[in-house]
């Protein structure tokens, strides 16, 4: 018979939600980066993304000091097929958007439109903040749109990142078992090619005795 559980002790069963919270927590915001283009250059950034993900991002170009133009830069964001999924020519500052249609490399190009001159021309300065997933969802329009107190906002920050990471999760194992379906694969093509090698070199053997022992016999060596 079971015994009841004590007064005043936690039953087991359940595991704790302050680590998986803390945890979840931790996960900070990416950071925009910011880097020189120079006259004529052009700079890409790459980024793997799942599909029917959404990504949002801002970017601001930055004139160089001195210069009696502004900013001239075109930019461009293509997936691996080419398809283009955002373009502005002579961009200084916007905003773009898209959802991903399949797991996908996606690249963002930005291409300067200055000249590169007979002295030291000055780069501009580029600073793009791409965000997607659970990061691109803007949580103020939610909670304006389904009137959420502060606390159901972050426990919905906190529901989509979750689900975020757990599909992440299936994402690599379902990349671990292709490699190993692969592998296993390969392997065995290699052990069939292994034993149809054997195959050939003991069929090639017996054929060299056998070709020996006519040739020596033509030639009255052997009986």
């Amino acid at each position: 018979m079971p015994l009841p559980p004590l007064p005043g002790r936690p039953r087991l069963g359940r595991p704790p939600l302050l680590p998986l919270l803390l945890l979840l927590l931790l996960v900070g915001p990416a950071r925009p980066i910011s880097f020189q283009l120079p006259g004529k250059a052009r700079k890409c950034l790459r980024e793997e993304i799942h599909r029917d993900t959404l990504v949002t991002g801002e970017y601001e170009i930055t004139a160089p000091p001195g210069s009696s133009s502004g900013p001239s830069a075109n930019l461009k964001i293509t997936d691996s097929a080419g398809h283009i999924l955002y373009a502005k020519e002579d961009a200084t500052k916007g905003k773009f958007a898209f959802t991903t249609e399949d797991y996908d490399m996606f690249e963002a190009c930005f291409e300067s439109k200055l000249p590169v001159g007979t002295g030291r021309m000055p780069d501009q300065l580029v600073t793009l903040d791409m965000k997607h997933g659970v990061e691109a969802k803007n949580y103020e329009e939610i909670a304006k749109v389904e009137k959420l107190k502060p606390l159901e906002v972050e426990l919905r920050r906190l529901e989509d990142l979750s689900e975020s990471i757990v599909n992440d999760f299936a994402y690599m194992k379902k990349r671990e078992e292709e490699m190993r379906d692969t592998n296993e694969s390969t392997n065995t093509r290699v052990l069939y090619f292994s034993i149809f090698s054997m195959c050939c070199l003991i069929g090639l053997a017996t054929w060299q005795v056998f070709y020996l022992r006519r040739f020596f016999k033509a030639k009255k060596l052997i009986e």
